[in-house]
């Protein structure tokens, strides 16, 4: 049975205290802002500032107890967060204390799957906002309230294997970079990636739509790129004609693919399995024989090369990183034995990345369908 929003929840908002008011601040009372949810944000217990007593009741401000749907109903849209304990908010907020008829976390997770629809009827010119009518008036499908518990857990469960799955892949990568400073950071002798390489260049750069095929010659893209590992799970294909007249750009084992839009610079390998293959838009770096693509890879990816790629980087709605960018990033040069060691040692760390890897798209994959499933 569908319900209306504001049939099943009761809808508050709060405001700010003026800023300039200093014994309005600093206090022990919660306080939060939409700056605070993140897309990570479930259970919040916090909030970065606090106000007084004071600064509450001469803001009018009214609370919303432990368990209330908090919901960002402008800059931006549908952020959401459950309260762990009383707290009071801003202005940017619409806040849901739900009724006996609905679970607060099924709620949570319809909010979540429904960003884009929820954005979709925010209203305004400056900046678009949900106002409580229109939050009242959104419809959600109700089974009874203990179908809801069981679904609400599941997701629950699901999201925590993927938020587990997330932190383990960041501590493999925490501990090659860590590995890396141990090995070289005291290395003072540099030169040019250029100048260590046969070429930089940029894979496919024209429209590879009309090559697209069931079957034929991979193609990587950005979305495979991972720090020091290719994820192929999400692979497409374009025909070998297509591919052919881009042979100078084939791939090698061992090349260096990074990214050039969107998050530039994260780089990784070339399996063996994809030699021959191509890859839109990346930047392709194919070293000089006397190098280990590894530890080169493993550079770019280190803080030392993001700072580089940072200090290179244009654009303002989307940045990028050009190949003539990317050569003159200076590399420390250690001896190829030292190098090599390092090599292997990132072989073996990747190799339990890509077991996470491959459970955390497993579980990804499941949430997404269970989430479809429940609320369509």
């Amino acid at each position: 049975m569908k319900f209306k929003i504001g049939d099943i929840c009761e809808i508050v908002s709060g405001s700010t205290p003026k800023t300039t008011v200093d014994e309005y601040w600093d206090g022990d009372i919660k306080w939060l802002t939409p700056a605070e949810i993140t897309d990570d944000s479930y259970i919040v217990n916090d909030s970065l500032r606090k106000l007084t007593m004071i600064g509450v009741k001469k803001a009018g401000l009214t609370p919303f107890p432990a368990g209330t749907v908090i919901f960002s109903s402008r800059a931006p849209i549908g952020k959401v967060a459950i309260a762990g304990c009383e707290m009071y908010c801003n202005q940017g907020f619409k806040n849901l204390i739900c009724s006996d008829k609905i679970n607060n976390k099924y709620l949570y997770w319809f909010l979540k799957k429904n960003t884009s629809f929820l954005n979709s009827i925010g209203r305004g010119a400056t900046f678009k906002e949900i106002s409580k009518k229109i939050l009242s008036d959104v419809e959600i499908n109700l089974p009874d309230i203990e179908y809801q518990e069981r679904k609400a857990l599941n997701l629950e469960q699901l999201n925590k294997i993927i938020s587990l799955r997330k932190k383990e892949l960041k501590e493999f990568n925490n501990l090659i970079k860590a590995r890396f400073v141990e090995m070289f950071g005291s290395i003072k002798e540099e030169q040019m990636l250029g100048e260590i390489s046969e070429f930089i260049t940029v894979g496919i750069a024209n429209s590879a739509t009309h090559a697209y095929a069931a079957t034929g010659v991979p193609m990587l893209r950005n979305q495979n790129i991972k720090e020091n590992y290719l994820d192929d799970s999400d692979l497409i294909y374009i025909t070998p004609e297509f591919a052919e007249k881009y042979k100078s750009k084939k791939l090698k084992e061992n090349d260096i693919i990074a990214m050039r839009t969107g998050y530039p610079g994260i780089a990784c390998l070339v399996p063996k399995k994809y030699e021959g293959c191509q890859t839109f838009t990346t930047l392709i770096v194919r070293l000089k024989i006397n190098h280990n693509a590894n530890y080169v890879c493993s550079y770019i990816n280190s803080d030392l090369g993001k700072r580089f790629i940072d200090s290179e980087k244009v654009g303002v709605a989307q940045q990028n990183v050009g190949a003539k960018s990317l050569a003159q990033m200076p590399i420390k040069i250690a001896s190829k034995d030292l190098q090599d060691k390092f090599g292997i040692f990132v072989q073996q760390v990747n190799k339990s990345k890509v077991a996470v890897q491959k459970a955390l798209d497993e579980a990804q994959t499941l949430f997404d369908s269970l989430m479809q499933e429940y609320f369509g």
